[in-house]
């Protein structure tokens, strides 16, 4: 029996795109359920359409700046994912706030990650109001997005420890790793259909092997994640 074909992902970004970057780290391997067809951003500088450009992906600039509105900006980001064709949208430090025809019309096939255990800390700014408030858990999160910004049901979250003396630099500099691994994992769940969105919530079905329970996440001092 042959595999099934690879869904086509089209990755949104304002930025230096290093979740973006993890995600076409994990599609070099041939049994990733997911490849990335194109890579969209609203800023012409941004350093992850270069980051696409050399791994061979079409990268794209959509500079908002030139759009008189926001709903022609959106119409354009939208007729441009028309022409790619994508199965999966996945935002990936897309600084823009999405309307709800936008998010409407991806229903179902739009993901992004967040870098708090959602719904704590919905919006910017995350590493520093966790610190502020004295958690002693930090996290990140890929959810399903829907008209309400970080509110969309959750697919996967990973945790890690908040220690003395961290920085917000230095707790963003810890989560990232743990974005990236998180990231990968959740295109895969959504890719192989393991995880889909129903209603108002995220479905997923049983890994196919588990080692053990699998209830309990280790947040180690070195940023690790470990399922136990």
């Amino acid at each position: 029996m042959s595999a099934a074909p690879r869904k086509r992902v089209a990755v949104l970004l304002s930025g230096r795109g290093s979740n973006m970057a993890a995600l076409l780290d994990a599609a070099k391997d041939p049994a990733y359920p997911a490849e990335i067809a194109a890579v969209l951003s609203n800023r012409p500088d941004a350093g992850g359409l270069d980051t696409a450009r050399a791994a061979g992906i079409e990268a794209v600039a959509i500079d908002h700046k030139l759009f008189a509105s926001r709903a022609a900006h959106e119409a354009a980001v939208a007729a441009e994912l028309t022409r790619i064709a994508p199965d999966i949208v996945c935002l990936a430090g897309y600084m823009r706030l999405l309307s709800q025809d936008f998010t409407d019309r991806f229903r179902g096939r739009m993901i992004n990650i967040h870098p708090s255990l959602l719904p704590l800390f919905p919006g910017l700014h995350t590493h520093e109001r966790v610190l502020a408030a004295g958690m002693r858990v930090h996290g990140c999160t890929v959810h399903f997005v829907t008209e309400v910004m970080d509110e969309g049901p959750i697919i996967a979250q990973a945790a890690i420890a908040v220690l003395p003396g961290d920085t917000p630099d230095a707790l963003a500099a810890r989560l990232i790793r743990a974005e990236h691994r998180l990231y990968a994992e959740a295109l895969r769940l959504v890719a192989s259909g393991r995880a889909r969105m129903s209603g108002d919530r995220a479905v997923l079905s049983a890994p196919e092997t588990q080692s053990g329970p699998g209830d309990i996440l280790l947040a180690s001092d070195a940023g690790r994640i470990v399922a136990l």
